[in-house]
């Protein structure tokens, strides 16, 4: 038998990887400047369409409905750089019921902006149209979604200091829109929704491009 001594240190097995692993920065990581776009992206939208709101009502009429329904688009498109964020860095959580949550949402994000879109530009006698109801009830049903997902992030604790709470001021916005339409009437509740546009979504964007490590991919526990 031949043995031999040496220093040498033993080289490291690339073979091994334990199974409950989080998975390496790599797979599940976004670049600051990502991050920032997506911030840029969603304060622009959230402005857009607050001013929208404050000049046009939360409605609108004419062309002013044409407005508040194109700059609505733009604040979805804002949300979705923010879906794509809260995806890439498994923002509530690791396990396949925080990815599936996240691509149903994005499903309901996406059939709302056809709304938007197609209201924002079709002939007035083809975008009340009954077939285009089912895409105008995702609109409702897609914030809602957002709001369960700020109280799952917070409670996932990937993100850290402001941005892990301010998604629960922001997306709380359905919350706080949606009855206030009912309780006090349009004129009121277009100042409510823009109003919680600029203290919600637009500062969550601000945060965003000021402090995107503080949602840098981190190790935790499934949530």
């Amino acid at each position: 038998m031949n043995s031999r001594v040496t220093d040498e240190p033993a080289k490291a097995r690339t073979d091994l990887h334990r199974r409950n692993d989080p998975p390496s920065r790599s797979h599940h990581s976004i670049s600051v400047a990502a991050v920032r776009r997506a911030g840029a992206g969603l304060a622009a939208g959230s402005l857009s369409w607050a001013v929208a709101m404050f000049v046009f009502g939360s409605t609108g009429a004419g062309i002013g409905e044409r407005v508040v329904d194109l700059t609505g688009l733009l604040f979805q498109l804002g949300v979705f750089g923010l879906l794509i964020v809260q995806m890439r860095t498994q923002a509530i959580g690791t396990s396949r019921f925080a990815a599936a949550a996240l691509t149903v949402e994005a499903v309901l994000l996406g059939l709302a902006s056809v709304w938007s879109l197609l209201h924002g530009v079709l002939p007035d006698d083809v975008k009340n149209a009954a077939w285009l109801m089912a895409f105008d009830l995702c609109w409702p049903v897609s914030m809602l979604g957002m709001a369960l997902i700020s109280v799952k992030l917070a409670a996932a604790k990937r993100w850290s200091g402001l941005l892990r709470w301010w998604p629960l001021v922001a997306e709380s916005w359905a919350v706080v829109s949606i009855p206030s339409s009912v309780v006090f009437g349009e004129d009121v509740s277009a100042w409510i929704g823009g109003g919680h546009l600029l203290v919600g979504y637009a500062t969550l964007g601000v945060l965003l491009m000021a402090r995107p490590g503080h949602i840098a991919f981190v190790p935790s526990e499934e949530a």
